[in-house]
């Protein structure tokens, strides 16, 4: 799976951090969606139990959690508009592939937002299947505390991963596990089962080929471009396929 290296977010900054920048808002989403599109109990629905894992994690309130469970399962009435899923694609400035997942009430309105961000740092707004070729969907298990190679490899074997990878202590430590999407419940339970310690599972969207950044104007129109859709209520994800260059990451680091 190439282009693996720019993910490294604190590096590279080409991914923003999903966790860090999400709102309430965005959280709240992705569990009304899950609880929808599932049972509406965290044991029996595993899209569920992640997306109120990472709403914990960032600090949102237990009835707030509740409150967005309730609505997916259609028992909260408050005339909550029903959310679906979208994904958006673009380019960049300088042709740079960036595909985005949202959940929206409104199509024109998270269109003509995400418009606005891509046209003011030079980019542009692209048809559906525009760049998503360029990208695949895999799962994603991020492992820490002490690990063992030998007995890694013997679950992942077990699980059925594709891959894995050792993350630098700048970007949390810990090694990152890759797998085919349909295999990440199971992959998840024997990860847990041989005792490895669990900091995330996340389904995300990798680059197939990255294209390298030199310029600094564009890296930095390229960074404000995805904070700004990261920043967007709507939008619950952004991945992009550059990747900066040794010079710009001493800059940037």
């Amino acid at each position: 799976m190439g282009g693996r290296k720019w993910q490294s977010i604190k590096r590279q900054k080409a991914r923003v951090d999903a966790q860090k920048g999400k709102t309430t808002t965005q959280l709240s989403r992705a569990i009304i969606v899950a609880a929808r599109q599932g049972i509406p109990d965290p044991a029996g629905n595993f899209q569920l139990r992640t997306a109120i894992e990472k709403a914990k994690a960032a600090g949102v309130p237990n009835d707030s959690i509740d409150r967005a469970i309730a609505k997916g399962a259609g028992t909260y009435e408050d005339g909550e508009s029903n959310y679906e899923e979208m994904r958006y694609e673009g380019y960049g400035p300088g042709g740079v592939a960036v595909l985005i997942e949202a959940l929206t009430d409104n199509r024109n309105r998270t269109a003509a937002d995400l418009r606005a961000a891509f046209s003011k740092k030079g980019g542009n707004l692209g048809e559906t299947g525009c760049v998503s070729w360029m990208f695949s969907k895999k799962g994603v298990i991020r492992l820490e505390g002490e690990l063992e190679e030998e007995k890694l490899l013997e679950a992942l074997l077990e699980g059925e991963g594709e891959s894995y990878e050792w993350l630098d202590e700048e970007d949390g430590g810990g090694v990152e596990v890759f797998s085919e999407v349909s295999q990440l419940e199971s992959l998840n339970q024997v990860l847990q089962n041989h005792g490895f310690a669990i900091a995330e599972t996340e389904l995300r969207w990798l680059p197939e080929n990255t294209m390298e950044i030199a310029d600094p104007d564009q890296a930095k129109a390229l960074m404000q471009m995805i904070e700004t859709l990261e920043s967007l209520d709507d939008v619950q994800s952004v991945t992009s396929n550059f990747e900066l260059t040794e010079e710009l990451l001493a800059l940037a680091g």
